[in-house]
């Protein structure tokens, strides 16, 4: 059986630190790509002046299978990146690993109902196309 290491500093085991870090980096980065596609696709593939799209255009938008899903995609992307983000920064202030546990359930919570409402948002936009 192989040993856990800890981190000097808390209780969790030393890979579920970089685990959580590649998670964060990770997703920053998928988020610098998919940011890029959206700001693109709202304000610079719009034929009209003023470069901004009418309630039609971003129905017709999520309407397209493809953006469809990018925008789902962005959504999952941009909630993990947000709820590690801020883990991390309430993790500084120095919890129990009781509060610890907590906060990861009550964030985990928070994510899935924060993609949940959103799914379901995008969704409706894309039935009324």
């Amino acid at each position: 059986m192989a040993a856990r290491t800890t981190d000097a500093t808390t209780s969790a085991p030393a890979g579920s630190r970089s685990r959580v870090w590649l998670w964060t980096a990770g997703t920053g980065v998928a988020l610098l790509v998919l940011v890029t596609i959206h700001m693109v696709a709202h304000h610079f593939v719009v034929e009209r002046m003023g470069c901004l799209r009418t309630y039609q255009d971003v129905l017709d938008y999520v309407g397209n299978p493809v953006m469809f899903v990018i925008e789902l995609v962005f959504l999952v992307v941009v909630t993990i990146h947000a709820m590690l983000g801020l883990r991390s920064v309430l993790f500084d202030f120095g919890l129990s690993d009781h509060a610890k546990r907590l906060t990861d359930r009550g964030l985990t919570v928070l994510g899935v109902v924060t993609v949940a409402y959103g799914f379901v948002l995008i969704g409706v936009l894309a039935s009324r196309a």
